[in-house]
Formats: structure tokens, sequence, C-alpha cells
């Protein structure tokens, strides 16, 4: 089982190289052509590839990290890399639409000339490029991390669409304002995917509940399904990256109760109800330590022989 997984990570880390690669050295090319050809358009198209670019290196990334150990400084890993990384990228995109859209306004007031010929030839080529790059991602297997590359790359394809659509506009009727009235729509596009990147990596950063998770549906099912268990709390639900999601949490058992049955029945349940495979619990025969006054960890009722006040 370790060698496939292992060899499932290995496919989707030369698919996500390959497409970062095609989609990274056209990016250049774009950059180029839009400064030559005059157009916003492209160059709108080309930030937007860039966002594409950073995503696909961040997938790149991760994958490769996720394959590291744990070590004393880093007991979780290196995953997080990734999620502080999305935000950081996500958050600096907000730069790159807001300068766009003032390039947009300062050329709608007064449309340069546009060089629709190069304009078009560039713009197809990148369609094409963005193209090859979704059907290397598109392929059956690969986890969420390439899903969502191909997703951003997807959007990319779009951009290109309207960036050609700008061309052919130009092309037959001369009507140079198309060139930054699209690249307002492909400036929207971006800003649709930092936002969503900007969220999902701060409710990530913040621990929050990951997504599709209920702690109280938890809390609830597990006092169904455990017969002993009196009570659920303290339930800590978070994530270190969309794919791990980590839980902790305390079960209250009467002095009778055998807490290595009670905890081999919540971990089951964690695992087969709700795909929870990393969780910490803590099993009390007793009261809650933490629920007592003055952080006093054990009651002199239940203090053992010879313990020190």
């Amino acid at each position: 089982m370790h060698g496939h997984h292992h060899d499932h990570a290995h496919t989707d880390e030369t698919r996500l190289k390959w497409a970062m690669l095609l989609t990274g050295g056209f990016l250049v090319a774009e950059v180029i052509g839009g400064i030559l050809s005059g157009s916003l358009a492209l160059l709108a198209d080309a930030a937007h590839m860039l966002t594409d670019t950073a995503a696909l290196a961040m997938a790149w990334v991760a994958a490769r990290l996720s394959r590291r150990p744990a070590d004393t400084l880093r007991s979780y890993g290196y995953q997080r890399l990734q999620i502080l990384a999305a935000f950081v990228n996500g958050v600096a995109f907000f730069g790159v639409v807001g300068w766009i859209f003032y390039e947009a306004a300062t050329r709608l007031v007064s449309p340069p000339p546009v060089k629709g010929g190069l304009m078009l030839a560039v713009a197809t080529a990148g369609l094409v490029v963005n193209v090859a790059a979704w059907f290397i991602l598109r392929g059956r297997g690969g986890n969420l991390n390439v899903r969502a590359a191909a997703v951003h790359v997807l959007g990319d394809m779009l951009g290109s669409a309207a960036a050609i659509l700008a061309a052919g506009v130009i092309l037959t009727t001369g009507w140079m304002a198309i060139d930054p009235l699209l690249s307002v729509l492909v400036g929207l596009l971006i800003l649709r995917s930092a936002w969503f990147v900007v969220r999902e990596s701060g409710h990530i950063l913040l621990e929050g509940t990951p997504v599709g998770h209920d702690v109280e549906v938890i809390r609830k099912t597990l006092v169904e399904a455990v017969p002993e268990a009196r009570d659920i709390h303290h339930v800590h639900l978070w994530s270190l990256t969309p794919d791990d999601p980590v839980l902790t949490l305390h079960v209250s058992v009467g002095p009778e109760s055998d807490c290595a049955t009670v905890l081999e029945q919540v971990k089951s349940v964690l695992v087969n109800r709700f795909r929870i495979s990393h969780s910490t619990i803590q099993v009390e025969p007793f009261s809650c330590a933490d629920r007592k006054p003055d952080n006093q960890i054990l009651s002199n009722a239940y203090r053992p022989t010879g313990a020190s006040p």
C-alpha cells in the first residue's frame, strides 16, 4: 500500500511539474507579446497566468514536501508551507488586480492603438498551452491538490479566450476599447480566484473547522455510538491542509469503564464515519481535569498513594 501511495504521489508531482513549466514558460512570452502589441488584455491574462503558475508551483512544492518526514522542530512536518504561501500569494494578487483596473480605466478614457494581429497570435498560443496543461492535470486519479490546480488552469483558459475575442473585435471593427473592457473581465477572474485562495488558506491558518465537518454533529454521533461515553467535550477540529483534518477531544466515562475499549470505539467512529484518522483522545474515568478549579489535576479523593500534594 505504501508503494502504491508513493507511485500516486510521484505521478501527481510529475503532472504538476509539467503543467507548471508549460504555464510559466508561456507567461514570459505573453508578457513580451502584451508589451509589443500594446494589449492590456494580454497583460491581464499574463497576470492571470502568473496566479496559475504560482498555484501550480505551490502544489508542486507541496507534493514534494509532503514526502518529507517530520522532525524535532516541526512535528507535523512541512505541509503547512503550502497554506502560508497560498495566503501570501492570494493577498499579493489583490494588488495585481488593482493595477489592471487602474490601467483599464486610463485606457478607456484614451484607448491606445493595439496590434490586433500580434495580440491574436499570442492569445491563441496561450489558449493552446492552457488546454495542454489542463489535459495533463485532468487525468484520472490525483488528489485535491491536483484538482485545485486544474481549476486554476481552467480559469486561465477563459482569460486566453477573452484576449482572443478582444483581438478579433479590434481586427474586424477597430474598436480599441474592447481591450481594456475585457481586461477588467480577466481581472475579475483573478479577483475571484484570489479571494477563494485567501479565504480558504486564512481559515486553515486560523485553525478553522474543515469544510464538510461539524463539531456538534461529531460530538452527538460519538455519544450515541459509544455506549459508555457519558459526555464528549473539549472537541477541537482543525486541519494541516485541506486533506489532513486533526481532532482532539475528551471522553467522560464511568469509573468501571474499560478505557482501552472506549478509546478504540471512538477512534473507529472517527475513521469510519468522518474520515478523521489523526485524533488525540483523552478518556476520563472521573471528572474532567480541565474543569476543576485552580487547574487542580487530581482531587485528593483520587490522588495516587504517595503522590505529592
